[in-house]
């Protein structure tokens, strides 16, 4: 029994991890709808060329954009130069023609203009988080001012994230890119002059920089490359950019560079001083401005906690917002869609033209004024109305005047009602209050007497137009004609507080104006005591029919306010109930008469555990037993409901990723990208709060269900990172069980066995698994950093933990079974061989055994210089593979011996036991001489492969960590590669000495460590020091840092090494001087 148990420990992860692993991907190649629209163009490209004198790094190309069908001069076009320059920069494996969507939209939206003037009119409701807003002026533009042209970079499909060499040469070329661009317009500047052209625009200074994944970190790299002229870059648009770190974060070069470049950034933006500590100038970076655009939750390469610009750029420089929350957007989509979702390029494009200055034709210089222009025009003041489920705050300082008969009414709503266009005043008795048409009249609701009772917040829904269709007004008191007080006094309308939300598309009509099913919301305000406070009443005003400028109504004029509480509207959902509703559906009923905003808080945050949300109209408060036969059925009662009750529309908010909005929702899954129970979250993420807006006139049946293949999917993609830094930290762990039993005069395990034993409760488990668990909140606490939700992020911790053990228990299975199977085919081969030699005595049979013979040969140094030589000047990872081909051998030739030893003793063994049962048969029991030697070899043989395979394991993962840095090499074969980088070379020529100067269990150099503070040091108390380092930087999702432990044990090998050849060397010298006295 105790052997099945450790093995049942193993065949219970290997099942977990193979059914995260199937379900993930199975809900990653799910397609997905993401209700993007194709954007068309007609394209073409034209070169830039080198400048006489100039040598541009790398082979790669500059282009420039034209939109349009006809046929032009490239020469002529290039000599007209004269719009605001803005350089495209593609990501991974990109091409520079990806430009055509956004670039083919900015040439339409110059030529159409602007948006119209309710955009403006709600983002500029708000206030720009860290800008300095109040002393921004900025006019609506009537027309744009200058033009956008389009410059792209070729750079040849390289594969920039995959290795820090290719991303730094990138951005070498993309700083000559800019200076050559710059350079252009001065030449076509020049030439236009001579010409005796107009030259009347102003040379530009800067190029705008809009970068994709990859392109998006080289533009921030640029910024700060030592090469850049001065002010050559002010404003950086990135599209689904890394920044924090690099998504792939396996090899060292890639983590350095960004590190670097994100250092460089931090002292971008301090005050520059004197070493007297005397101010100089102003921070290097202080002109730059920078937005991060991500794709949301649909984006599976690059996350949005890696696109965050916190702790790099400060907030009153840039900001980090999600398509989910744009305006006019509002679609999360794929790593590749970003580039072509019309929605989205169509936005941005709107967004660089506005950031031109009518006066200069350039950008702007007033870095205050682009980073408002940029807010305004991307973030949606939805994502501030409803930032974490509050109402957002109304502004008291601009009243807004409604008032009948007043004749001095100013308003910031553009369409301005007749006097006697509203029809006689309606009083509202109840805290609901339903509009289906639009009557053209005036509702009163008393604050006071509604809003009693706890239900002191108010929230609106409408598919009314603001302003044109629907206009809200605050009361101090009831209007009086011989009130003293003058109107703009005593009421505010808080129409322009209302925020767009996406809505769905418009039921079908048969007819002009014929009523079919509720339109779905379009706008929603929200109000709280503080806002309502010091008024006594709340008026919605509508629109009569005809003021909608002789259009067709929409198919039901719509819009709902209420009084509500939150406390009654909200509804926790457990951490259990949420887990259970993966195979049990967990049902809700919503009553009628229900808030109108109703809140669901679940325990878990839906960035982890993503649900399928169901709601299903139960009833709407009709009576249907009137209605003829064949019309009762539960179809016709949803065609009823859905005539009288709007769609729900559910938002979800997440503070790393912004607001999430999923209009029509009657069956959705809801999943949010956030980064919950990680090392660097904070508390905050370990919830996630939905509020859905339902209409209070209908009762709904809501579902909720965890789907396990997008739970798995998820997982996957956040803690990657993390499994990855755990498989070094098992496999330390089992190095050090091995080296523990070799301490103590036992056999070398096999690798399986000592992964079966770390895996044991209570001791190895809580050392290995919990105690850096707990090491990792103290490190948290010494450095004054948020503590993580520690139930989430320890059970998903021991869940990477878990699924590293399994990964390295199927890599030890499956090369073991190779080595199995590999010694079997050769010494079946050997056997054949040799009698065939001694039948027929033909040397030449032998020829596939001395190929073998000679590999057995001692070749450690031939060996050793090349794998060095491989890392240093060619790739680190053809040295590594040298260094697996040297274990894989050693493993090889020891199961040789070991199956060739059992085959030699399985005739004694048959004889021993005749003799054994003819002793037993005559009554004496005699013990058996037993051949010590033989058993001696195999067990050496048995010590020998168990090491070498540990070691084979460790080093396989590090050399798949460099396997797409090797494909990334061999794309580039024959244009030219550089050395590899340094810092890669050196830790990998680290990792080679390690698996070396270790490659036998009795002479492994780390037994010959130096004691510290009176302790000898042994080789199990290195490991598991190295194997603590490696847990530390999964946990931080740097899974590249495990190179510097492994690097440091093979210097430290090596100096350990060339030690004791010294001390032997000074013995040998001393004792041949006594000798010859």
């Amino acid at each position: 029994m105790r052997g099945v148990r450790p093995r049942l420990r193993i065949v219970g992860i290997v099942i977990l991890a193979a059914w995260i692993g199937l379900a993930a991907l199975f809900g990653l190649l799910k397609p997905i709808k993401n209700g993007c629209t194709m954007t068309y163009m007609y394209p073409t490209y034209i070169p830039i060329s080198v400048t006489d004198g100039a040598t541009p790094p790398g082979r790669y190309g500059l282009y420039l954009y034209h939109e349009g069908w006809r046929k032009i001069d490239s020469k002529e076009h290039l000599d007209r130069l004269s719009g605001v320059p803005v350089l495209f920069i593609p990501g991974n494996a990109g091409s520079y023609k990806q430009v055509r969507s956004v670039a083919a939209e900015s040439d339409r939206a110059y030529q159409g203009g602007p948006f119209e003037r309710t955009f403006y009119q709600e983002a500029s409701l708000f206030r720009g988080e860290g800008a300095d807003t109040e002393s921004v002026e900025y006019d609506m533009p009537s027309q744009y001012s200058n033009k956008l042209d389009w410059f792209a970079v070729d750079l040849e499909g390289e594969h920039s994230a995959m290795d820090g060499r290719i991303l730094e040469e990138h951005t070498e070329y993309v700083v000559y890119a800019i200076h050559r661009i710059l350079d252009q317009y001065k030449e076509s500047h020049d030439t236009r002059e001579r010409e005796g052209a107009a030259a009347s625009s102003n040379i530009p200074h800067n190029v705008m920089l809009v970068g994709h994944s990859m392109g998006g970190f080289v533009a921030r790299a640029a910024a700060v490359h030592p090469r850049l002229r001065k002010s050559a870059v002010q404003t950086i648009l990135t599209l689904s950019s890394p920044h924090q770190s690099p998504p792939l974060a396996l090899q060292p070069s890639l983590g350095h560079y960004f590190a670097k470049v994100n250092r460089e950034w931090r002292k971008g933006y301090e005050v520059q001083t004197s070493p007297g500590g005397s101010y100089v100038s102003e921070p290097l970076l202080s002109g730059v401005v920078v937005v991060s655009i991500t794709g949301g939750y649909n984006d599976y390469q690059v996350r949005s906690k890696l696109e965050s610009l916190d702790g790099i750029v400060p907030s009153s420089r840039g900001f980090m917002i999600s398509s989910t929350s744009m305006k006019n957007v509002w679609l999360s989509m794929e790593h590749q869609a970003i580039l072509w979702c019309n929605q989205l390029v169509v936005q941005v494009s709107h967004t660089l033209l506005s950031l031109v200055d009518s006066k200069t034709s350039q950008p702007f210089s007033d870095t205050q004024k682009r980073l408002w222009v940029l807010t305004r025009m991307l973030q949606s003041a939805l994502s501030q109305s409803f930032n974490g489920i509050t109402p957002m705050k109304v502004s008291h300082e601009l009243p807004m005047l409604a008032s009948k008969g007043s004749e001095s009414q100013t308003s910031t709503c553009g369409l301005d009602w007749r006097d006697d266009a509203l029809d006689r005043d309606l009083y509202i008795q109840t805290s609901t209050v339903t509009i289906l048409a639009m009557d053209g009249r005036r509702r009163w609701l008393d604050i006071e007497s509604l809003g009693s009772n706890g239900k002191s917040h108010f929230i609106f829904v409408t598919n009314l137009a603001p302003c044109s269709g629907v206009r809200l007004h605050l009361w101090p008191e009831k209007e009086k004609e011989n009130s003293n007080l003058p109107v703009c006094e005593r009421v505010l309308e808080v129409t322009s507080k209302m925020v767009l939300i996406p809505a769905g598309p418009a039921p079908k009509q048969s007819e002009p104006g014929s009523q079919t099913e509720q339109a779905p919301p379009s706008a929603v305000l929200k109000l709280g005591p503080e806002d309502m406070h010091g008024f006594r009443f709340l008026t919605i005003s509508v629109a009569p029919r005809e003021a909608v400028s002789g259009k067709p109504p929409a198919a039901v004029s719509m819009a709902v306010g209420q009084f509500f509480n939150p406390e009654e509207g909200a509804m926790e959902v457990s951490s259990p109930s949420m887990l259970l509703s993966a195979y049990w559906t967990k049902e809700l009923f919503l009553k009628e008469d229900h808030p109108l905003a109703y809140n669901l808080s679940f325990a878990i945050s839906l960035g982890l555990l993503p649900i399928t949300l169901s709601l299903k109209t139960a009833g709407c408060g009709i009576k249907t037993s009137g209605l003829p036969d064949g019309e009762t059925g539960d179809l016709d009662k949803d065609k009823l409901c859905k005539l009288r009750c709007f769609p729900p529309v559910a938002l979800a908010w997440d503070s790393a990723s912004g607001l999430h909005v999923f209009p029509n929702l009657y069956s959705e899954t809801i999943v949010i990208d956030s980064s919950p129970a990680l090392w660097s979250s904070s508390q905050s993420s370990e919830k996630s709060t939905v509020m859905l807006l339902v209409d209070p006139h209908c009762s709904y049946t809501a579902n909720v269900h965890v789907s396990a293949p997008a739970v798995s999917g998820r997982f996957v993609l956040l803690y990657g990172p993390q499994i990855v830094g755990f498989s070094f930290a098992v496999t330390l762990f089992t190095l050090m069980r091995q080296a523990n039993q070799w301490d103590h005069k036992q056999s070398v395990p096999p690798f399986l066995s000592a992964v079966e034993h770390n895996l044991e409760m209570p001791s190895p488990f809580l050392l290995l698994a919990v105690f850096p668990l707990l090491c990792s909140l103290f490190f948290s606490f010494l450095m004054a950093q948020p503590f993580p939700p520690l139930a989430n992020f320890t059970v998903v911790s021991l869940i990477c933990y878990l699924l590293a053990n399994a990964f390295i228990s199927v890599l030890v299975i499956v090369s073991k079974f190779v080595f199995q199977a590999s010694a079997l085919v050769h010494t079946t081969v050997k056997s054949k061989c040799q009698a065939l030699e001694r039948s027929s005595s033909l040397a030449s049979s032998l020829v596939c055994l001395k190929a073998i013979r000679i590999l057995k040969l001692n070749t450690t140094i031939v060996m050793t210089l090349v794998a060095v030589t491989l890392v240093s000047f060619v790739h680190p990872a053809l040295g590594l593979f040298v260094l697996l081909a040297s274990h894989a051998l050693c493993c090889h030739n020891s199961m040789c011996c070991i199956m060739m030893a059992s085959r030699r003793k399985e005739p004694v063994d048959q004889k021993t036991e005749a003799e054994r049962k003819t002793r037993h048969t005559s009554g004496r029991l005699e013990p058996l001489p037993e051949d010590t030697s033989e058993k001696s070899f195999v067990e050496t043989q048995a010590d020998i492969f168990n090491h070498r395979h540990g070691l084979l394991i460790l080093h396989l993962l590090a050399a798949m960590m460099f396997v797409p840095s090797l494909a990334a090499w061999f794309q580039r074969i024959g244009t030219g590669q550089s050395f590899p980088w340094f810092a890669d070379s050196a830790l990998c020529v680290g990792v080679i000495f390690h698996g070396i100067m270790n490659s036998r269990p009795e002479s492994s150099i780390l037994r010959s460590f130096p004691s510290v503070l009176g302790h000898q040091l042994r080789p199990h108390h290195i490991y598991l020091l190295a194997g603590y380092y490696c847990f530390f930087s999964g946990l931080e999702l740097a899974p590249y840092k495990v190179f510097y432990v492994i690097a440091a044990l093979g210097y430290i090998s090596l100096s350990r090494k060339i030690s004791q050849v010294n001390n032997n060397d000074l013995r040998f010298r001393t004792k041949s001087r006594i000798h010859r006295r």
